[in-house]
């Protein structure tokens, strides 16, 4: 029998696993050889991946999208042959990487998705010296996922983080910065701005026209310049929602497999929701169909 690892975060979302374990072992051990590591604080499950990935076929996680973020952040320290497959339980506040995945609802059937759902091939962002799964983002309300206390998250979820936007509105920044890529570059002073390989970002769903493939070797590049009104923010969400560059040029979005961002001071980054650290010059490269990751139907 395949042998599987299977890592688990107690405390992620509204400790959702806890006393729910027992179901997802049973149809985790129905396929697999299982060995159970519960993580013990930030930066566990990298280690634990990096160092033991190559005792096992398949690595399945079960947090937030930061445990399933640190865990790819650990395989991609090994050479791309050693690393096993993934498989995703989420149980966060958001959940944000895991739309992209068609995955059922319950735990238990989630369990069953991870045992043996269809592996699939999807790009790493490679963010300076740092690796990243689906979005790095910079400016106005990005910091909300780590600095939202994890008490709050658990009451409201999704609405945590929209309350902390609302708050937000009226100290709004701008960042003077240019962006190169594909032999372009992009001037101006931008207060948000993702780099992202997914559907969703902070619980709100794209509905592109071109549709967002996360094998493509290719990024979704969003740069929003700052809303003076209300009419203008509204313009900005829906831009966003359609990965479209606005009319007006409040939104300019392209696709591109690497972008060099140069601002005038230093920005505050997150990876994947957590945070990546304050840099006036950033390199992000898409490293093309990195890891392999379960999907469900």
């Amino acid at each position: 029998m395949k042998k599987l690892l299977f890592i688990y975060n107690l405390y992620a979302g509204k400790g959702t696993l806890r006393g729910r374990l027992a179901p997802i072992l049973d149809a985790l051990t129905e396929k697999w050889d299982v060995t159970v590591h519960p993580t013990r604080g930030a930066g566990d499950a990298t280690a634990v991946a990096r160092d033991r990935a190559g005792e096992f076929d398949r690595i399945v996680c079960s947090g937030g999208d930061g445990t399933l973020h640190e865990v790819v952040t650990g395989l991609m320290e090994l050479s791309p042959e050693e690393r096993p497959t993934v498989g995703y339980i989420p149980a966060g506040s958001t959940n944000d990487f895991a739309k992209n995945l068609n995955l059922p609802r319950t735990l238990e059937e989630l369990a069953v998705v991870a045992a043996a759902g269809k592996p699939r091939p999807v790009d790493v962002g490679k963010f300076n010296d740092q690796d990243f799964l689906y979005v790095a983002a910079f400016g106005a309300f990005t910091d909300l996922s780590y600095n939202t206390p994890q008490q709050f998250k658990h009451i409201f979820g999704h609405l945590a983080y929209l309350m902390g936007v609302l708050s937000r509105l009226g100290s709004i920044k701008p960042y003077s910065m240019t962006v190169e890529h594909d032999g372009k570059v992009e001037l101006g002073s931008y207060c948000l701005g993702f780099v992202s390989n997914t559907h969703s970002i902070a619980g709100i769903q794209a509905n592109p026209g071109r549709p967002i493939a996360l094998d493509d070797g290719l990024f979704e590049v969003m740069l929003v310049r700052q809303p003076k009104t209300l009419l203008q923010l509204q313009r900005i969400l829906k831009a966003l929602t359609n990965v479209e560059s606005d009319d007006k040029g409040l939104v300019t979005c392209f696709r591109a497999n690497k972008v060099r961002i140069i601002s005038d001071q230093d920005l505050a980054w997150t990876l994947d929701g957590e945070y990546g650290g304050d840099h006036r010059v950033v390199e992000v490269t898409n490293c093309h169909q990195a890891v392999t990751i379960v999907y469900g139907a």
